[in-house]
């Protein structure tokens, strides 16, 4: 698990055990959260207006129903900057994923978005399943390849046929769609890993579990006391220490997504790990689930 060769919040790469599971093939898509949302009556986060008390230091102009949707300049920008391309959107939630006047009608086989990490818990509690720990993701998105550099192999685009859903070109303002997609695409479009898992890899970031923590820990001293089954920091430690006033936590998000590219957040690799708050919902961010039980 982890890498020592990408970002430092991969390292160290370290040794882990998990017990058996199953994976759900793809990411929930659209039409399973509509079938959860007709059945359960479900509001996502991203439908109401927040409560300016959460949110002492926002402005009162940004405080509506909402979420954060991709919006590319035509344009190099500084890439340390990622409101140049990040727009908090009034109206854009799971059935209007680019703001009000965009729909989901032919999105059906697409994996939902703009879920945060409680919408993503509600559906795996309704659908009898659980959410992975990123131990359990990083697992099933290796596909038995242990240390390979990609859910593939070690080359990323072999015989040059694309493997996952990713940026082509110069990230934000180029995208080349050299995959055939700008956007997220249909579950099932690239070849499954060696588990017969769908999309691990590029499309959409996947919620886990585990609460955030800035490395992982190096390995266990002896063969025996390898970690069983692990969980990721604590509530209280996943706080953005640059954001001292804020009350958010985090929780690891794994996969990378359709935004990322070789000039920017390369991180479309089982390895790969990012933070993100509980609150935040996003045109890149879906989710999959699990089942500990041995039941399929």
């Amino acid at each position: 698990m982890g890498s020592d060769r990408h970002y430092p919040e991969e390292a160290p790469s370290h040794m882990v055990s998990v017990d058996g599971f199953w994976m759900d093939r793809t990411p929930v898509t659209n039409r399973q959260f509509k079938q959860f949302v007709r059945a359960t009556g479900h509001v996502t986060f991203a439908e109401v207006a927040p409560d300016p008390a959460n949110y002492p230091d926002a402005l009162p102009h940004l405080i509506f129903a909402g979420s954060l949707v991709f919006t590319p300049p035509d344009y190099p920008v500084d890439l340390r900057d990622y409101s140049q391309w990040w727009t908090l959107l009034k109206g854009a939630n799971w059935r209007h994923p680019y703001g009000p006047k965009s729909n989901i009608k032919s999105l059906d086989d697409h994996p939902v978005v703009h879920v945060t990490h409680a919408d993503a818990l509600a559906y795996a509690r309704w659908a009898g399943k659980d959410l992975p720990t990123e131990a359990e993701w990083e697992f099933a998105a290796r596909g038995g390849l242990d240390g390979a550099e990609y859910a593939w192999g070690d080359e990323f685009v072999p015989g040059g046929v694309h493997q996952a859903n990713t940026w082509q070109g110069h990230f934000p303002f180029e995208n080349r769609c050299e995959d055939g997609h700008a956007r997220t695409s249909p579950a099932m479009t690239y070849p499954p890993n060696g588990y017969g898992v769908f999309d691990m890899i590029g499309n959409v970031w996947e919620w886990t579990s585990d609460w955030w923590a800035p490395k992982h820990r190096a390995d266990a001293k002896k063969a025996c006391c390898i970690p069983q089954n692990p969980r990721g920091g604590s509530e209280h430690d996943s706080h953005d220490p640059s954001l001292p006033l804020s009350r958010i936590p985090r929780k690891v998000i794994k996969g990378g997504s359709h935004l990322c590219a070789p000039n920017y957040c390369r991180r479309y690799r089982p390895a790969a790990r990012h933070a993100e708050p509980i609150d935040t919902s996003t045109s890149h961010l879906g989710f999959r689930c699990i089942t500990r039980s041995g039941r399929k």
